[in-house]
């Protein structure tokens, strides 16, 4: 068995790209069964977001999954695969792995060290959970992904530095003003970064907003997205002394504030302080406002140093999230291939537990005088010898089998304890598990299949007899 993801991102595909490949909540329960009914798909986990689409697949043939993922794409998308192939890439077995944990860390996102992604991981993977579209590997592979991205998150700074303009504006207005929710915004102008900073402000608890344009209409769209008020210029300028925080991001070729105007806003606001967001360029306000008492004003580059400052402690921190990568990335490993070993430690214990058996059977025929207590403290401490004789063989054939010659190691082992026929057995027993599993799978598709079915017939009979009455 193999890993393996192919997908795309905000790296290889452009937007008109990747909103090709959107998947609602709704479609997802459909593209997971059509993805395992996919040949050679054991397992399948698909992670859609609005900057990424992966699919992520245990496959049994490493050569032929890559097309037959492709070919799945096809059909459910309804694109050609020359449309998209040039902005697809493919990982395999430890780059898969360690592409997932990257992505649910936040290190592959467009923002380094975002959170949501963690979220939007951890809900793609329950929901394949519940579509029983998972099994032994993704459902340990998953959850270890997303418990390393809890660690990362609480163990690290990565995620407490505004790395966006219009977010640090915000950490700005918050150790000016702590909260936000007592505060009225006003914007000028209605360009996108200037939405964007009201959004956080909205999201972060202000309540009234004042939305100003020198065409009122565009105002208007603006402030219904925060229950805001739309104002003309003049009277924008009128009520400057009721605005606690400004974001200007207009496209004037001159100051749309000047000192004149603030100092006379500021001797009506008794001392409160205003906070100035300048986004345009060439700037809206003029920069002697910051010389006024109790003005805070900050322009595009006095946020960009911010943000830059921030993301150089995010990459610091993403470095220490590399190392713990490839800690997780090497017991994911181990596990993996202590899965081939499983029925050869099984089978040992089992065949140890019953030569012991057989042994205390015939020790108790030759010593029928023996009581319950002395026959139970035999029983214990030689199951306890037996125990100490397979332990360290046990834990060596974990070890080999994790090594380049694993499978050789294993053959000798199975060799050696004269194995074969339990292990054969047990072998065998997983696969009639397995298969049952599938069939299971199979009959309740069917189930729901012919339940469709019935219900398509009843609905056309309904049709046919209420056509009979009219």
């Amino acid at each position: 068995m193999h890993l393996i993801v192919v997908g795309l991102n905000y790296r290889t595909a452009p937007v008109e790209v990747r909103e090709k490949f959107a998947l609602s909540d709704s479609d997802m329960p459909a593209a997971l069964k059509g993805l395992k009914q996919t040949p050679g798909i054991l397992e399948g986990v698909i992670v859609a977001t609005c900057n990424r689409t992966e699919i992520y697949a245990v496959v049994d043939r490493q050569q032929l999954c890559g097309h037959f993922i492709r070919s799945f794409m096809e059909q459910w998308f309804k694109l050609p695969r020359q449309q998209f192939n040039p902005h697809l890439y493919m990982y395999e077995d430890d780059r898969a792995v360690e592409h997932l944990f990257s992505v649910t860390c936040g290190l592959d996102s467009m923002i380094l060290g975002e959170t949501q992604i963690l979220g939007q991981v951890r809900d793609a993977f329950l929901l394949a959970q519940e579509e029983r579209a998972t099994g032994t590997m993704f459902n340990r592979l998953f959850k270890q992904a997303v418990t390393l991205a809890k660690r990362a998150h609480s163990e690290t700074s990565i995620g407490e530095k505004a790395v966006s303009v219009s977010y640090a504006a915000v950490e700005l207005g918050k150790r000016i003003f702590g909260r936000f929710d007592d505060k009225t915004v006003m914007i000028l102008g209605a360009g996108k970064m200037s939405e964007l900073t009201a959004q956080h402000l909205h999201a972060n608890g202000a309540k009234k907003v004042l939305v100003v344009n020198r065409t009122v209409a565009r105002a208007e769209e603006l402030a219904v997205k925060f229950q805001g008020t739309a104002l003309g210029l003049e009277e924008a300028l009128d009520r400057l002394n009721e605005t606690d925080i400004i974001i200007s991001s207009t496209g004037a070729q001159r100051f749309v504030l000047d000192r004149k105007t603030v100092e006379a806003a500021m001797a009506r606001r008794k001392k409160k302080p205003l906070f100035l967001i300048d986004i345009a360029v060439p700037r809206d306000i003029d920069p002697a406002c910051g010389d006024i008492p109790n003005v805070f004003l900050y322009d595009i580059d006095d946020l960009e140093g911010i943000v830059e400052t921030n993301l150089s402690q995010r990459r610091k921190e993403a470095s220490i999230i590399e190392d713990m990568i490839v800690v997780e990335q090497e017991a994911y490993r181990q596990w993996f291939a202590t899965l081939g070993v499983s029925p050869l430690i099984r089978a040992l214990q089992e065949k140890a537990a019953a030569v012991h058996e057989n042994t205390m059977e015939s020790l108790f025929r030759k010593l029928p005088e023996l009581d319950e207590r002395q026959a139970k403290v035999i029983r214990k401490l030689t199951k306890s010898i037996v125990t100490q004789v397979i332990h360290d063989p046990i834990l060596r054939i974990k070890e080999l089998a994790a090594e380049k010659r694993g499978d050789e190691a294993m053959s000798l082992f199975v060799d050696l304890f004269s194995l074969e026929e339990d292990v054969d057995r047990l072998r065998t027993e997983a696969k009639a598990e397995e298969l049952a599993r599938k069939e299971s799978v199979v009959a309740v598709k069917a189930e729901e299949k012919h339940s469709s079915s019935v219900l398509r017939d009843v609905e056309h009979l309904l049709n046919q007899l209420a056509g009979a009455m009219r």
